[in-house]
C-alpha cells in the first residue's frame, strides 16, 4: 500500500510538472465515451494541427491544458474519432468547460468567444442542410437556392458588422456554399474583408487567422480593381486562352469564337454538374446554330473528375480544363471571384455589361444578341 501511495504521488508530481506554465484550462465531460480518447486539433488557418491525444476516464471526464500567448487566441477543435464533437476559440486565461457526446452535441461554458463560434457553426450547418434539400427536392431549384442564399447572405453580413472585433468573424468570411462558390462572392465583399481586417488588427494584430483574412482581402481588393478598370474601359478585346481539352491537345479561345461566345468558368461539383445539364445543354441546342458558342474552363485540380463529367454528361461545347485552380493566371486576368462564372465576348469583345448568372437571365441576353 506504501508503495501504491508513492506511485500516485509521482504521478501527481509528474501530472503538475507537465501542466506547469499551461494557463488556459479544458475540462470536459464526454457522455458514452467512458474510457476512449478525445484528439484535441489547432486549426493552422486552413488545415488541422494535431495537438493531443487525452484519455477520457471511466467517468467520461478529462481534461487539457494550453500555453496560449496574450493576444492570440486560437481555434481549438475536439474529435472523437473522425467526427469533430466541439468547437472552440479559446484565449490565454480561459477555464473553460465542455459537455458533449460521441455525435458531437455540445454546450460549453467559461468561453464568450466559444459560445458565439458554436452559434456560428449551427447556422452554417442550418445553411448546407437547406441547400441540400433544396438541391434534392425541388424540380426547378435555382430560384429557391437564390433566395436561401441571399437570406443567408444577409443575415452572416449583419453578424459581421455586428462582430467585427470578434474573430469568430473569420470563419464567417471564409465559408463556402459549395468548394467554388465562397459565400462572400459579391465584387464589394474585399472591401468588407479590408475593413473587418483593419478592425481585427487594433485587437488581435499578431493573430494567424487576422493575416490570413488580411491575404484574402488584398486579392480581392485587386480582383475589385480589375474588374473596375474592365467595365469603365467599355467594350475591350478579350485575353486569349490555351488549354488542354479531354483528348489533351490544347484548344484556343481565339478558335473557338462565334457571334456570341460565352466563356465559362466552372468546376465540377454536383450542383454545377446538375446545371450543366438543366440550364446550358438546353441552351446550346436552341442557340447553338444561330451562332453560340461556349468555352468552358474548368479549374479543377483533379482532372479526371472533370473528365468524367464531360464525358458521362456528354457536354457538346469547348472544354478544356486547368488544373491550376486559383493559382492559374486567367483567373486575375478575368476577375474570377466565384465559381461560376461568365463573361460574354460578342464579335470579338468582351461585353463587360453582361451581368447574367441564371439560366433564365442568359436566355435573356442570347435572345437579345442573336
Amino acid at each position: 500500500m506504501r508503495c501504491f501511495n508513492r506511485m500516485l504521488a509521482v504521478a501527481a508530481l509528474a501530472a503538475a510538472v507537465l501542466s506547469c506554465g499551461k494557463n488556459t484550462q479544458l475540462s470536459g465531460r464526454l457522455h458514452e465515451g467512458a474510457g476512449e480518447e478525445v484528439v484535441v486539433k489547432l486549426l493552422d488557418v486552413n488545415r488541422f494541427q494535431v495537438l493531443d491525444t487525452v484519455k477520457v476516464d471511466d467517468n467520461g471526464n478529462f481534461s487539457y491544458a494550453l500555453d496560449m500567448e496574450e493576444g492570440k487566441p486560437e481555434f481549438i477543435y475536439l474529435f472523437h474519432g473522425e467526427r469533430q464533437i466541439a468547437s472552440l476559440l479559446l484565449q490565454k486565461g480561459d477555464k473553460v468547460q465542455v459537455e458533449t457526446d460521441t455525435l458531437g452535441a455540445y454546450s460549453v461554458e467559461g468561453s464568450e468567444e466559444s459560445d458565439k463560434l458554436q452559434k456560428v457553426e449551427n447556422a452554417y450547418q442550418a445553411f448546407q442542410r437547406d441547400m441540400a434539400r433544396i438541391l434534392s427536392q425541388e424540380a426547378q431549384p435555382d430560384q429557391a437556392l437564390s433566395r436561401r442564399y441571399v437570406a443567408y447572405y444577409r443575415d452572416r453580413l449583419a453578424y459581421v458588422m455586428g462582430n467585427s472585433h470578434s474573430l469568430t468573424v473569420v470563419p464567417v468570411l471564409f465559408q463556402q456554399v459549395n468548394p467554388s462558390f465562397p459565400v462572400f462572392s459579391q465584387p464589394t465583399d474585399g472591401i468588407l474583408m479590408q475593413n473587418i481586417c483593419d478592425s481585427l488588427k487594433t485587437v488581435y494584430p499578431a493573430s494567424r487567422y487576422v493575416k490570413a483574412l488580411e491575404k484574402e482581402a488584398e486579392r480581392r481588393m485587386s480582383m475589385m480593381e480589375l474588374n473596375t478598370r474592365l467595365q469603365q474601359a467599355g467594350e475591350v478585346g478579350y485575353i486569349d486562352m490555351s488549354l488542354p481539352g479531354i483528348d489533351g491537345n490544347a484548344a484556343k479561345l481565339s478558335d473557338a469564337l462565334q457571334k456570341v461566345t460565352m466563356v465559362y468558368f466552372w468546376s465540377a461539383t454536383a450542383e454545377q454538374k446538375m446545371f450543366n445539364l438543366s440550364s446550358l445543354v438546353p441552351l446550346y441546342e436552341e442557340f447553338h446554330k444561330k451562332g453560340f458558342e461556349i468555352y468552358a474552363v474548368s479549374l479543377d485540380s483533379d482532372k479526371s473528375a472533370w473528365a468524367a463529367a464531360v464525358r458521362n454528361q456528354q457536354l457538346p461545347w469547348v472544354n478544356v480544363c486547368d488544373t491550376r485552380g486559383a493559382q492559374s493566371p486567367y483567373v486575375m486576368s478575368y476577375g474570377i471571384g466565384s465559381l461560376p462564372m461568365v463573361w460574354f465576348i460578342v464579335d470579338g469583345s468582351i461585353d463587360t455589361d453582361a451581368k447574367v448568372r441564371t439560366a433564365d437571365e442568359i436566355r435573356g441576353y442570347l435572345r437579345k444578341k442573336l
